[in-house]
């Protein structure tokens, strides 16, 4: 429901209520009350999760884009914690230097999962170079619920990914 949408249906209620002489959630069912705690709650935890991701992830992989630059590969940070009407993110897209210069992007992305927490996927694809056919296919490497995320275990999960894309390339 869009945001327009339950503001009117808050003034349609709130009418009501004021019209009746009705205190807003009383008698049974799901009223007034029922309708914006559980919106406000989704928005609450939604936020905090965009927090953390900005504060926490987006800290380390900052550090960890700067010595991958700093080391002569490619890396850059798609920060999208703060962007509304969607499920925070924050994702580093990793480019290895390859002698032949055939590297592909390899993503680590650490999202938000309603129910879970912070969830962590990554999509690791080999050089051509290689010989190997380039397949799309994310696996997840984690979850961790949003008050528990760490800067040690974001460098664990980052450290792993970095390894393993060094590895493949």
């Amino acid at each position: 429901m869009s945001e327009k949408s339950l503001e009117k249906l808050r003034a349609l209620l709130k009418s009501y209520a004021e019209r009746t002489g009705a205190a807003p959630g009383a008698g049974t069912g799901a009223g007034a009350v029922g309708v914006k705690p559980a919106h406000d709650e989704n928005e609450r935890r939604r936020r905090a999760c965009g927090d953390r991701l900005q504060k926490v992830v987006r800290a380390v992989l900052d550090r960890v884009v700067d010595e991958l630059k700093n080391a002569g590969h490619e890396a850059v940070i798609e920060d999208q914690s703060t962007t509304a009407g969607a499920y925070p993110s924050v994702e580093l897209a990793f480019t290895p230097r390859a002698p032949e210069g055939a590297a592909l992007a390899s993503v680590l992305t650490f999202r938000c999962d309603p129910r879970r927490g912070i969830a962590v996927a990554r999509d690791i694809k080999p050089s051509p170079a290689k010989g190997r056919v380039v397949t799309t296919s994310s696996d997840r490497i984690g979850t961790m619920k949003v008050e528990a995320v760490s800067v040690e275990w974001v460098e664990t999960k980052t450290l792993s990914f970095v390894e393993a894309v060094l590895k493949v390339n």
